[in-house]
């Protein structure tokens, strides 16, 4: 009797009306506050181009971020505001310095964690070590599952990534990834010159991109050849021979990235001789190591088409060398992400290449 009446009282003291009398209402699975979700794009030094591009296009300033190399080698990150509660997406791309670029991300990931960024998105447009996907041989690391180990320690919630050099590296993260690619973009540029239907013939430089190959040839009414391709060393390339028919054809070629041309040259040269009329090349990664650039324009190539993943220097771009910006389809995904609504919606479920 003497707890039932305590509970009576108390449910009369001043004050505790409004909660006790409180009725859920089955309509509302949530609790609303403010301010609302904020978006933050901040860059880091790989291709600051880029990422400006991106700001433009979503319409935002790049956010302020101090970033240093010490003159021990070390890099030093700061962000210059808050960034409490926000959904932050930090634009660093693969390019030379790999390891600094690499390791100027993970600060940047890292500090912002410690910050109470809400969410963090890595956006890698070109994913460093992706080529070093499985062992070739024993005793080797299997560089890019490391990368994605990296990545998710110093607190990436989320990888937005481009055109990956082999479909397992998604399976190496335990948080999503966003693979996107710019197969529609150099679909769009070819039909836009014509050259799509029979007259054409999309080439696969190796069987391992056989695939992707064929989604480009549905994409210009085309049939496909693939280009049997053999390594003897690294960098290296030797094409044994052609399957498929090329001969009248005009054979457009694409890889997912171009660093020293061997496997495009060596199959410019098959080709040719297996009678094709002319050879269009395109990847979404133009990395062109040492003397790439040259070897490529002075051989058997009428066009060579790229995005700008990377930074390519305008000054050092031959009039053969055509780069697509992919500065509207980052901003499209980006804000997809934030919005929580589908990415394989803005390639109609076509992003899947392996």
């Amino acid at each position: 009797m003497l707890v039932g009446q305590m509970a009576t009282d108390a449910s009369q003291l001043a004050g505790l009306e409004a909660s006790m009398t409180t009725e859920p209402n089955p309509e509302r699975h949530w609790i609303e506050r403010g301010p609302q979700k904020r978006l933050m794009l901040f860059s880091g030094r790989s291709h600051k181009v880029l990422a400006q591009h991106i700001a433009d296009k979503l319409g935002i300033e790049l956010g302020a971020v101090e970033l240093e190399t010490f003159a021990n080698g070390e890099t030093y990150c700061h962000y210059l505001e808050s960034i409490r509660g926000s959904d932050v997406f930090l634009v660093q791309t693969g390019c030379p310095p790999v390891d600094r670029n690499l390791m100027e991300l993970l600060l940047m990931a890292q500090a912002a964690k410690l910050a109470s960024a809400k969410r963090i998105t890595a956006v890698m447009p070109w994913f460093p070590y992706s080529r070093q996907e499985k062992k070739s041989a024993p005793r080797e690391p299997i560089s890019a599952k490391l990368v994605a180990d990296f990545l998710q320690d110093a607190g990436v919630d989320r990888v937005l990534t481009m055109d990956l050099h082999a479909g397992q590296i998604q399976g190496f993260f335990d948080i999503p990834v966003d693979h996107m690619t710019a197969l529609p973009l150099f679909a769009q540029y070819f039909r836009d010159k014509g050259l799509s239907g029979e007259s054409v013939v999309s080439v696969s430089p190796d069987p391992g991109r056989a695939k992707m190959a064929r989604k480009f040839g549905q994409m210009l009414n085309c049939e496909m050849a693939v280009m049997n391709k053999t390594r003897p060393a690294h960098d290296q390339a030797a094409i044994s021979q052609v399957i498929g028919d090329v001969k009248g054809k005009i054979a457009v070629m694409g890889d997912d990235m171009i660093v020293t041309g061997g496997t495009l040259v060596a199959a410019a040269g098959a080709l040719k001789k297996a009678g094709a009329l002319a050879v269009h090349v395109f990847a979404t990664h133009g990395h062109f190591s040492g003397d790439a650039l040259e070897r490529l324009t002075g051989g058997d190539f009428a066009e060579i088409v790229v995005t700008d993943t990377v930074p390519i220097d305008p000054l050092d771009r031959p009039e053969s060398l055509t780069v697509l910006p992919v500065s509207s389809l980052l901003a499209e995904t980006i804000l997809s992400v934030f919005s929580d609504s589908s990415v394989s919606a803005i390639f109609e479920g076509e992003n899947q290449l392996f």
